[in-house]
C-alpha cells in the first residue's frame, strides 16, 4: 500500500490493524494535510446492503464537530483493475498524533488529577455525540488519544453501529466476535473487557452502554489494571455479567465523589446506572474535595 494513491490520498506509512481493517497514514494531495485511512475488508465492498448502511451512518458521524472527537472526513471507494474491478473501501479520518490511553496506563496508574482531566474531556466528547443520538459502543483506552498539548480525542465514534448488519439476530451484531453475514474473518465488535452487561448479554444497547464503558476506563486509569479479566473472551464476558465491582480496589486517595461516580456508572442494570454522561461531566468539573452533591442527590 505504501506509495499507492487512493483517490486523492497518497499512502505514506502503516499505522496498524484493527477489527475493521488496516489503518494507514496518508497525505491528502488536494488539501495538503495528513490523514488516517481505515481500509475496510474486501468482503465489505461486496455487500451492497452493508455498504448502504455504512454510508448512511458515515454521513451522520461526519456531522460530529467537537474538539474531543476525531473527525471523520468521508467514506470513499476506488476501483482498481480493468478486469477484476477490485473495489477498495476506506474511511478518511483525522490523524491524531500522540499515545493512546492504553499506552499511558501501561506505564502505571494515572494520578487522580490527571485522570479527572482526561475523563472530563472524554465525557464532553461523549455528551456531544449523545446529544446527536450517536453512541460509541466501543469506548476503550485504545480508542482514546492523548495529544502532547493535553487535548484528549475519542476515536472511531459510532463505527461499531455502522458495522452491524441490518438483519439477523441482534445478538450477533452485539457479540464480541461476529460470525455471520460477511464476517468470516471474525470481526471484533466492541472489546469484551469494556462491554456493558447488556452488550455482553447480546441485547439492545443505548448511550448507557457508553456510560458503563466510561466507568470502566476511569477505573482502569486510577488502578492501572483492567476491571474485568479472564483467560478467554467467555470468561471476561461472564465476569462482566456476574462479578460485582469492589470499590475498595480503588486507590485510597480517590475522592469520595469520584468513587460515587464510578459506582453509579458501573451499575449492572441500565435503569440503575447514571442516565446521562452530562451528569458525570458536571461532577468532574467541580472540585474533587467538595462534599456537595448534585441537586437531585441520588444521581451520585
Amino acid at each position: 500500500m505504501i506509495g499507492n494513491t487512493l483517490a486523492q490520498y497518497k499512502v505514506v506509512d502503516a499505522l496498524g490493524v484493527g477489527g475493521m481493517g488496516e489503518v494507514w497514514r496518508a497525505e491528502d494531495t488536494k488539501l495538503g494535510r495528513v490523514v488516517a485511512l481505515k481500509v475496510l475488508p474486501e468482503e465489505f465492498a461486496r455487500d451492497p446492503e452493508r455498504m448502504a448502511r455504512f454510508e448512511r451512518e458515515a454521513k451522520v458521524l461526519a456531522s460530529l464537530n467537537h474538539p474531543n472527537i476525531a473527525t471523520l472526513y468521508g467514506l470513499e471507494s476506488v476501483t482498481s483493475g480493468t478486469e477484476t474491478g477490485t473495489e477498495t473501501v476506506f474511511l478518511a479520518m483525522e490523524l491524531v498524533e500522540g499515545e493512546d490511553l492504553s499506552e499511558r496506563i501501561n506505564r502505571g496508574a494515572v494520578p487522580v488529577e490527571e485522570a479527572v482531566a482526561i475523563s472530563l474531556q472524554i465525557a464532553e466528547g461523549l455528551e456531544a455525540a449523545h446529544e446527536q443520538g450517536i453512541v460509541h459502543r466501543d469506548l476503550k483506552p485504545a480508542n482514546i488519544k492523548l495529544r502532547s498539548d493535553g487535548t484528549v480525542k475519542v476515536l472511531d465514534f459510532g463505527l461499531a453501529k455502522a458495522w452491524e448488519t441490518d438483519h439477523g439476530d441482534s445478538s450477533l451484531s452485539l457479540s464480541p466476535t461476529m460470525t455471520a453475514h460477511a464476517t468470516q474473518a471474525g470481526v471484533i465488535l466492541g472489546t469484551a473487557a469494556y462491554m456493558s452487561p447488556e452488550q455482553a448479554a447480546g441485547v439492545s444497547a443505548d448511550r448507557r452502554a457508553d456510560i458503563w464503558a466510561f466507568g470502566v476506563v476511569l477505573w482502569e486509569m486510577l488502578t492501572g489494571h483492567k476491571l474485568f479479566e479472564g483467560e478467554t473472551v467467555s470468561h471476561v464476558l461472564a465476569a462482566v455479567l456476574k462479578d460485582e465491582v469492589d470499590l475498595e480496589e480503588l486507590p485510597e486517595e480517590t475522592p469520595p465523589k469520584l468513587r460515587a461516580l464510578i459506582a453509579r456508572c458501573l451499575r449492572k442494570k441500565p435503569r440503575e446506572r447514571l442516565q446521562a454522561i452530562g451528569d458525570a461531566r458536571i461532577v468532574l468539573e467541580e472540585p474533587m474535595d467538595s462534599t456537595e452533591l448534585p441537586e437531585d442527590g441520588e444521581a451520585m
